[in-house]
């Protein structure tokens, strides 16, 4: 008897093997898996009822369908509305989505997804939950409340575009705790279905109510278009770094619904994660900034890849979740946040910032073009481009200031005199194990350490002097009178620990990843040429560009001399910043007209010279600047930041061979040089671009020399 009971133990139970009977109907299983079945181990049988039918259920056979299909008794289950779990059913084709769409529970317990039409779909999320995720979309909170990269939404609020791209750590939505209304079960439900009844359809609805518990958050993902996004996935090089077509291990029906939207989930270690210490520091800081006239100025620096950025995002998210407006000061010069690389601008930030910087390039209050990517050559006309950018600042709003990961040496004492200049009142440290050391910088530390051009509060002492680099913003006076600068007043340091994924970089690849995202940046900027949806792309050569005299604007190269007879060659298919100097023009009648200096002026934008004609004299400018601004610029600057080559290589709709690209290059011309300008080395372009062969070429008689151009023929 007890052998016989140990043997029944062993066997699979009734239940299960009538699921696998019921749901071989519907799906055509191999003969071999059926007989070997009966001679394998326990456990090995157990994983093959269990493939089966997990093969049936991807095929679309349901087997509890099944099972009612047989008897003539509909078999229903109840469950309790707390912990709901909905039946899982057919999988809908990746092109056709029926309006009844099924239901499936997500990897996640307790997570909820549905189809509920072309391109769109519903999230439900219990409290405290998140899902990160891979892609772009329009996220729209239907009912709870959620949090998305430090931006607080609730029902009601406007839809937000999310871009959690493949260059940087994903985004998640996390669903918050919310207070129930203190209404009964009956008119909460009425109020969530006018709630979403501008959204969804009946059946969606019902679904909805069906699946709905206390403190779930519902969601409405969209699939995203916009110029932008279509622009930057027009080029084959740089087309993944939205998503990627990397094959899954597993197709479900929740990877066949999240890719009708254009995205996919990622593991919850890939995310944007922030250590305590950091949760601290923004709460103390939006604290300090919801107060009434608070106006804080706060500074934040660090090393290379130590989470400058992604601190200064969910401190800008978190901010305008309380008040209307942050105003921004960019001091870096080689990974700009809102405008293409190479400036120092102000801005005024009123929406949240839900992605990288390509993602969300924005017209300044204030921009001077710097024309390079570091100033570790020319310190000097940093300062004073710093000074002439901040004096624009009218402290009606706080201020968040980022500034360049060159913390070391000539580095640091720069540091020095950016926090004498700025007085920050509160100066933010990151750090973490993995980077080099470097001082606490204090308010007594700052005081008593000489600068690159101040000298510290013991030598001031002693000596009373102005410097002319600062005017009279930093006026040092005699001892009889004050000792202390007029302008620093000290500030108060918070020190932020980081706990971001750092990868074994060294200076070439990491070199390489920044010029990667800046041609993204640059990318960014050109898709507002694009024309609005659901018009077509038009590729850049096929828009009509502005023509500008010779004789209207003057021409300046910042990173290099370049010999008179040989400036057009350097202007020609070039990255120009379209400037406004004090000078006036309208006394000049020929042209090129040339300055001997580098201007301190305003930027109002970027463009391409993508042609001159030297009979009519005119420039062929192509910008998204409209009309009216561009009838105000009198000076193009020319500097270190190129034109993206799958600009070059990829210019859909030419035959034969494509402009601007040539192996013939004399190095021996006047100015040329192998060292001016951008250039990827042929390993770094292989990773970027691995399915084609690049080979050096550069443009032809050009000062800036363009490189790893492909070796790709006319598209």
């Amino acid at each position: 008897m007890a052998e016989s009971e140990a043997r029944l133990k062993l066997s699979p139970g009734r239940s299960t093997w009538l699921r696998a009977r019921k749901a071989r109907s519907q799906v055509v299983f191999s003969r071999r898996c059926h007989r070997r079945l009966g001679g394998v181990h326990r456990c090995e049988r157990r994983r093959l009822l269990r493939r089966r039918l997990l093969q049936a259920q991807a095929a679309g056979a349901d087997w509890k369908e099944s099972v009612n299909l047989g008897s003539d008794k509909p078999t229903t289950r109840k469950h309790k509305a707390s912990t709901p779990s909905p039946v899982p059913c057919r999988v809908p084709s990746p092109t056709a989505f029926p309006t009844p769409a099924p239901s499936i529970p997500a990897k996640d317990a307790g997570q909820l997804v549905r189809t509920v039409g072309l391109g769109r779909m519903v999230l439900m999320l219990p409290a405290e939950e998140g899902f990160t995720f891979s892609g772009v979309c329009r996220v729209t909170c239907l009912y709870g409340q959620l949090e998305i990269y430090g931006h607080t939404m609730g029902h009601g609020q406007p839809a937000q575009d999310v871009f959690s791209t493949y260059t940087h750590a994903y985004i998640s939505i996390n669903a918050l705790c919310y207070q129930m209304p203190e209404k009964s079960e009956k008119e909460i439900r009425r109020e969530i279905r006018a709630l979403l009844k501008p959204h969804l359809k009946l059946a969606d609805r019902h679904w909805v109510l069906e699946h709905f518990s206390p403190l779930y958050s519902v969601i409405l993902l969209e699939k995203l278009k916009s110029p932008l996004v279509n622009f930057i996935s027009s080029y084959p090089g740089v087309s993944s770094v939205f998503l990627q077509e990397n094959p899954p291990t597993k197709i479900n029906y929740e990877y066949v619904t999240l890719r009708s939207v254009g995205i996919r989930r990622q593991k919850k270690k890939k995310r944007i994660c922030l250590s305590e210490s950091a949760f601290s520091a923004l709460e103390e800081l939006v604290s300090v900034c919801c107060e009434v006239d608070g106006c804080p100025v706060i500074l934040v620096y660090g090393t290379q890849d130590i989470g400058k950025s992604t601190f200064i995002r969910y401190l800008v998210n978190q901010l305008l979740n309380s008040i209307s407006c942050v105003d921004y000061l960019e001091c870096d010069l080689g990974q700009t946040e809102f405008t293409p690389a190479g400036c120092i601008s102000l801005l005024n930030i009123t929406e949240p910032v839900l992605g990288p910087p390509f993602t969300h390039q924005r017209t300044p209050q204030k921009m001077v073009y710097y024309g390079k990517t570091s100033c570790k050559n020319d310190c000097e006309n940093y300062i004073e481009i710093v000074k002439y950018v901040f004096s624009s600042y009218k402290k009606e709003s706080p201020l968040i200031i980022n500034t360049m990961g060159w913390v070391t040496d000539e580095g640091l004492l720069l540091l020095i005199d950016l926090i004498r200049l700025l007085s920050p009142s509160h100066v933010i440290q990151l750090s973490s194990p993995n980077s080099k050391y470097m001082p606490t910088l204090t308010s007594e530390y700052v005081d008593d350490m000489d600068g690159l051009y101040t000298k510290s509060k013991i030598k001031r002492r002693y000596r009373g002097f102005q410097l002319p680099e600062f005017g009279d913003n930093l006026e040092f006076i005699d001892e009889e009178k004050d000792s202390s600068p007029v302008f620093f007043t000290g500030h108060k340091l918070m020190c932020v620990r980081s706990e971001f994924f750092f990868c074994s970089k060294n200076a070439r690849n990491r070199d390489s990843y920044n010029r990667i995202f800046r041609d993204l940046a640059v990318l960014g900027y050109l898709s507002q040429l694009m024309p609005p949806l659901p018009k077509p792309l038009s590729p850049l050569h096929g828009l009509t560009p502005y023509q500008v005299p010779f004789s209207a604007v003057a021409l300046r190269i910042i990173h290099s001399d370049v010999a008179p007879t040989h400036i057009m060659y350097a202007v020609n298919a070039s990255w120009v910043g379209l400037c406004k100097i004090v000078d006036d023009m309208r006394g000049y009648t020929k042209g090129p007209i040339l300055l001997a200096q580098n201007p301190i002026c305003d930027c109002l934008g970027f463009g391409i010279c993508r042609g001159i004609d030297m009979e009519k004299r005119l420039y062929h400018i192509l910008t998204p600047l409209p009309p009216e601004e561009l009838r105000t610029v009198n000076c193009l600057l020319i500097g270190t930041v190129s034109i993206p080559q799958c600009i070059l290589t990829n210019q859909h709709g030419l035959k034969g061979a494509i402009p601007y690209i040539t192996t013939d290059y004399n190095f021996k011309l006047p100015g040329a040089s192998e060292k001016i300008g951008l250039r990827e080395a042929k390993q770094d372009i292989k990773k970027l671009y691995p399915k084609h062969g690049f080979y050096q070429t550069f443009l032809p008689g050009t000062v800036s020399v363009q490189s790893a151009v492909s070796k790709l023929g006319a598209v």
